[in-house]
């Protein structure tokens, strides 16, 4: 079971977007980080030291070895978590209900963007995609489906060249699988 702190930490809109960056570009420097996410260095220092403790991030070594500019790294790169984990603590199931209703919140906000910019010159070709299907299952059968799903989407991307001089533009997949009515 993920810390509630881990969970917590990675749900702020401005610390996922700085956990996405890392996850995307690999080790970076403080002002890199605030140039791209368009933020102050002090506050993306501020929420880099709130990631660190929640074991999410981690500070790197400069690579030039000029110890005066500060280099952070992803520590872990993804969390999996359910409410459900949090339900024993009444403390730590409110704040996994919130955390759960901002991811969902950036998870429709970021298919929103791209819809409103699917048109824009710079994703000529990306088609996106909407994948559902509705079925029967059990509580097992449905962690099963989010295991494999989970698994499936961490193979996909770890079989990503980075370096065979391909074009890319940085993608976010998300997938709900829930109980409904028809």
């Amino acid at each position: 079971m993920e810390d509630i702190s881990a969970v917590t930490a990675v749900h702020h809109p401005l610390r996922r977007r700085i956990y996405d960056y890392l996850l995307l570009y690999g080790t970076s420097q403080v002002t890199t980080l605030a140039r791209a996410l368009e933020s102050q260095v002090g506050s993306i220092s501020h929420h880099l030291r709130m990631l660190e403790r929640a074991g999410v991030v981690e500070r790197a070594a400069d690579p030039s070895g000029d110890r005066r500019t500060s280099w952070w790294a992803l520590a872990r790169r993804g969390l999996t978590w359910s409410v459900d984990d949090y339900l024993d603590t009444p403390a730590d199931a409110l704040l996994a209900r919130e955390a759960q209703r901002q991811g969902i919140r950036m998870q429709i906000e970021r298919l929103q963007r791209w819809h409103r910019h699917r048109d824009d010159p710079a994703y000529v070709g990306y088609d996106g995609s909407n994948t559902e299907t509705t079925a029967w299952a059990s509580p097992d059968e449905l962690r099963d489906l989010s295991e494999r799903l989970l698994h499936t989407m961490r193979e996909w991307r770890e079989a990503i060249d980075l370096d065979d001089g391909t074009e890319r533009r940085p993608v976010f997949a998300f997938a709900h699988a829930f109980p409904t009515e028809p």
